[in-house]
């Protein structure tokens, strides 16, 4: 399906040319934000309202000048705010296209994947279970159709479909196969009619977004007491209410951690983009922050771990085997002998016309190499009746009529225990196949049985397929060799403290096999029937222990996942089907394959692997935790710089001492803090041993007690350093603007090399300057390059000093000021060596 004589479809220029006059196939409501939108969020900010109410105060006060420099200000973060803004947004939009549902369009005669919101009237579209359908349309050809109309009706019952019937857009083919003619896309649908929308993503709560959230609402309330004491002791002190305001306003510029979440959403929106560049998609932004604890790792065999690509490698009849491979060898891939030539002849029979499955295709290769010219194969036969494989019996069968013969032909194949049980075997002939069967599982092949039956042709067939009578054929062997980098990754994740486990519902004996050759534990292997015995107690133990689950059904995928998690694992798991939708939801991250996968796997996944291939699992997880280490050293850094700024805010008025910081300071100085944590610790690549660690406890926080104590003591030794040459300046013959410049020069200088040792590695040393050294990155060079060029410009430049109220410093002074800033970074590096943070008491692997 198609068939020979069915339509074309659409002229891809007839398709191009609709698609743009009649627009995409889109409901008309979108999660993009405009750029009003984003201005309207920046200038409701409190950063930006505390902006303002400096600028208005400072109208008061009669200095107009210094109230439109402040405006100027306020402008170029507006600005750079909503660059930044418009970057994520670009990033996560580019993501939601990807992650949108795609459609097999029959073009010019091409079957051609494009995504959801390309389709257009008259398109043709091919559906297959799993698929999620992109408009509404009439069947032109239905084969078992059946679909889920539940977002539509409320029911969740099947609907079967027939050819002329409608079909509807963003319900979900959960049977069969069909074709349909489009007759309505975007808001002309019957989804779209009744309001609804299909690419609405709410982001979920998640742990480390409420730490961000708890974190943010108790500096709000620290900040807002200080700031409320300090206005009360200026007034109290000097007097002067419109200065002590402004005295407040700079002390809460300084102190509410506006930034804190703006750098955790772009960092996990960039960490989305890193991702998608190795061909992972993430559907999910929470998805990151959890990659890092992964415990468990769940993955199928056929496709994760294997190639995919099956070929026949042996067929057995009655004890005799033959290799196909040396076959191949000794004839030219021409000579298949006769005796063979029935069994591989009702494999083709027993599967798909046109097949998708490997296994499938690699049957009717093989049938194409060595049965043409025979009267083995039977392209004037119809396809009557079809017997889908089910949890209860794992085989297939197919009806076959052929129009002249008053007997109906049945072709059966699947796991080789079920086909002996429909054939009724003996016990010593089921006996001898099941040996068979373990000898070539032995050597990691997927192993069927196949068999036949003949049936009198009538209108009507049994229900069931034990009521036909099967006769035995024989064993067909297929080959799905490990991807190359399966077993480094394995080990990398053994290294990482994960275990890997593999649920198939391959024979136990494959399993085994494909396990040994991955470097996936494989003492016992746990099937099914076995676990559909097992009482909850004994399932929680054997979870514990075996990493090997064969003959698994769908539905016991999710009862895996459910017992690992209860036992405090965080488990990620690998699906594709239909019915691995339950277990990729329930798992704390869910991840679909991309090629192979339905579209209901990619939509109840987190991640999505763009190519099916295991080794990028190993790299999202890593990517993860780099993510989770960058993070958190941005924010140790970020909660460091506001220290001084706080001190310098509060301590010359209880010491009596003029005001060093100004609204227009603490403006620049968040200038330097976002480029510097949003640049320079994204872009970090983490430590070297990052995957020789285990994974980070569910229950640790993004921030630990000595974490928050790290950024005091960091911050306490750059207020200390810049209050005490201020004061000492004051003393001297030295007008209060010469030591408020050398004092802000002090403050941004060591705020600049506070990154260093920030970002470095943690290894234990003395002083650790190899670490220093290394983070000499062009991109710390940058961004330091930049912050010290705006710092020499705003002390040095008159027009731009007189605006900052800074006065001229000779060349050895302000040099001076900066070395004295830059020299910090040893007491920097001396406090972490002193103080390790949390996350490296772990350093070694797991045992």
């Amino acid at each position: 399906m198609p068939t020979p004589d069915s339509p074309t479809g659409l002229d891809p220029a007839l398709a191009a040319q609709r698609l743009r006059e009649e627009g995409p196939n889109e409901l008309g409501i979108s999660q993009r934000r405009t750029l009003r939108d984003m201005a309207r969020e920046v200038v409701t900010e409190p950063m930006f309202l505390l902006l303002l109410g400096a600028g208005a105060i400072y109208l008061a006060m009669g200095d107009a000048h210094e109230a439109m420099i402040l405006l100027g200000f306020v402008v170029i973060i507006m600005a750079i705010t909503v660059l930044q803004e418009r970057r994520t947004d670009n990033a996560l939009s580019a993501l939601r296209d990807l992650s949108s549902p795609r459609a097999q369009a029959l073009r010019g005669g091409t079957l051609v994947r494009i995504a959801g919101r390309d389709v257009v009237r008259e398109d043709l579209l091919m559906i297959a279970e799993g698929d999620r359908i992109p408009a509404d349309g009439t069947l032109l050809q239905a084969h078992e159709l059946a679909t889920n109309e539940s977002m539509l009706t409320g029911e969740s019952e099947p609907v079967a479909k027939q050819t002329a019937d409608k079909v509807f857009a963003g319900t979900l083919v959960v049977g069969g196969q069909g074709l349909v003619r489009v007759t309505a896309v975007g808001r002309h649908t019957e989804l779209g009619r009744i309001g609804q929308s299909l690419d609405t993503i709410a982001l979920q709560a998640s742990p480390l977004r409420e730490e961000m959230a708890q974190l943010t609402h108790k500096l709000v309330l620290i900040g807002l007491s200080l700031c409320a004491l300090l206005v009360a002791l200026f007034w109290a002190l000097r007097g002067d209410a419109l200065q002590a305001v402004l005295a407040g306003i700079t002390l809460a510029m300084g102190i509410l951690p506006q930034e804190l979440p703006v750098i955790m959403i772009v960092f996990l929106a960039l960490a989305a983009r890193r991702l998608a560049a190795q061909q992972v998609l993430t559907r999910r932004l929470n998805a990151i922050e959890t990659l890092g604890q992964t415990t468990v790792l769940c993955v199928d065999k056929t496709g994760t771990l294997t190639q995919n690509r099956m070929a026949v490698a042996a067929l057995c009849i009655a004890g005799q085997e033959l290799d196909v491979q040396n076959l191949r060898a000794a004839a030219g891939g021409t000579a298949l002998p006769e005796v063979f030539h029935e069994l591989l002849e009702y494999a083709v029979l027993a599967s798909e016309i046109e097949p998708h499955d490997p296994m499938e295709q690699a049957f009717h290769r093989m049938a194409g190499d060595h049965l043409l010219g025979t009267d083995h194969l039977h392209p004037t036969w119809s396809l009557a009746r079809e017997y889908e494989l089910s949890p209860r019996l794992l085989a297939m069968s197919h009806l076959w009529r052929d129009g002249t013969s008053a007997h109906d032909t049945v072709a059966t194949k699947g796991a080789p225990e079920a086909v002996a049980d429909l054939c009724h075997l003996p016990d010593a002939e089921r006996a001898a196949v099941s040996a068979q069967a373990a000898r070539l599982a032995d050597r990691g092949l997927r192993v069927l049985g196949v068999a036949k039956a003949r049936h009198r042709a009538q209108d009507t067939w049994p229900d069931i397929q034990h009521d036909f009578d099967f006769e035995w054929l024989g064993l067909v062997a297929l080959a799905d060799p490990l991807r190359p980098e399966v077993p480094q990754a394995v080990t990398q994740c053994r290294q990482a403290g994960i275990r890997v486990v593999m649920i198939t519902g391959d024979h136990p004996r494959t399993a085994r096999a494909i396990a040994a050759q991955a470097g996936i534990a494989h003492e016992s292997v746990v099937t099914g029937d076995e676990l559909a015995q097992m009482p909850p107690q004994v399932l929680a133990d054997k979870v514990r222990q075996v990493s090997v689950f064969a003959r698994i059904k769908p539905h016991q995928k999710l009862a895996l996942v459910e017992a690992l998690k209860a036992q405090g694992e965080v488990v990620a798991m690998t699906g594709d089907g239909v019915n691995d939708a339950p277990a990729l939801k329930a798992a704390h991250i869910g991840i679909a394959m991309g090629q192979r996968g339905t579209d209901v796997a990619r939509e109840a996944a987190a991640l999505v692997l763009l190519h099916d291939d295991f080794a990028a699992i190993v790299l999202a997880i890593h990517r993860g935790r780099q993510t989770f280490a960058n993070l958190r050293q941005a924010m140790v850094y970020t909660l460091a710089v506001h220290v001084p700024i706080i001190g310098l805010a509060l301590l010359p008025v209880l010491l009596g001492l003029p005001l060093v910081l100004a609204p227009l300071h603490i403006a620049f100085l968040e200038l330097v803090i976002d480029p510097a944590c949003s640049i320079v610790f994204e872009a970090e690549e983490g430590a070297a041993d990052l995957m020789q660690q285990p994974p980070r406890g569910a229950g640790e926080p993004l921030l630990s007690a000595r974490h928050f104590l790290l950024s005091m003591l960091q911050g306490s030794v750059v207020t200390a350093a810049v209050v005490g040459l201020y004061a000492w300046l004051l003393g001297q013959p030295a007008h209060a603007a010469t030591a408020s410049t050398a004092a802000f020069v002090v403050l941004v200088a060591a705020n600049a090399a506070l990154i260093l040792p920030s970002r470095g590695s943690d290894t234990p040393g003395i002083l650790n300057w190899r670490s220093l050294w290394a983070g000499l990155t062009p991109v710390s060079l940058w961004v330091s390059g930049g912050t010290l060029a705006a710092l020499t410009a705003i002390t040095t430049v008159p027009g731009l000093a007189s605006a900052f109220k800074f006065a001229p410093l000779s060349p050895p002074h302000w040099f001076m000021a900066l070395l004295a800033g830059l020299a910090l970074t040893a007491v920097f590096a001396a406090n972490k060596r002193w103080l390790q943070p949390a996350t490296l008491e772990h350093n070694h692997p797991p045992a």
